[in-house]
């Protein structure tokens, strides 16, 4: 009994937690909502910057490199590590999942894996990444897709569920993303 009083007091307050951050994702200065995040357990490398709107699960396992740029409506999940690598562009309604549930398991019980996203990997707009997928350095997810399996270093996938449509030709990209929008 005391053990479901303790984790129903901890899940109330990882969703005060997750309330604010969520209200901090309205405030439009990235440098603003970034202290929150930050506040909160995201970590934010150099340059990095998240715009508006974004949603969180967990924003302590979550992870991201240096000149990365995710769009608005964006949702990261942190139940199990997240980790974006750096020059990564997300693009808006990019939803980045690592639990879900077992519709096979009696309990409908949550299964979680790690998703690691990579070096100079873009993700196209309303693209889903589903627990455990590793997307390799260089990759690119089109817009829509549906990703449930890795996606190996410089392949263009799309599609539901995502498969393999090309290469990127560029296997050694040195790119920098460019200034944040400062009010978005």
């Amino acid at each position: 009994m005391l053990k479901k009083i303790i984790n129903r007091i901890d899940a109330v307050g990882n969703e005060y937690v997750l309330f604010w951050i969520h209200c901090a994702g309205g405030i439009p200065s990235h440098h603003i909502r970034r202290f929150f995040y930050r506040l909160a357990g995201i970590t934010i490398g150099e340059g990095s910057t998240i715009h508006m709107g974004a949603r969180f699960y967990n924003p302590g396992g979550i992870r991201m490199g240096k000149d990365t740029i995710i769009g608005e409506g964006v949702v990261l999940d942190g139940r199990a590590n997240l980790s974006i690598g750096d020059h990564v562009a997300l693009a808006s309604e990019v939803m980045i999942y690592n639990a879900e549930h077992d519709i096979n398991d009696k309990n409908f019980s949550a299964r979680i894996g790690e998703v690691t996203v990579g070096d100079y990997v873009f993700i196209g707009p309303r693209a889903i990444i589903l627990p455990g997928v590793q997307i390799g350095k260089g990759a690119v997810v089109g817009a829509g897709a549906v990703v449930t399996k890795n996606v190996d270093a410089f392949t263009i996938v799309g599609g539901v569920p995502a498969k393999v449509i090309g290469e990127r030709i560029d296997k050694d990209p040195s790119y920098k993303l460019g200034r944040a929008a400062w009010f978005r």
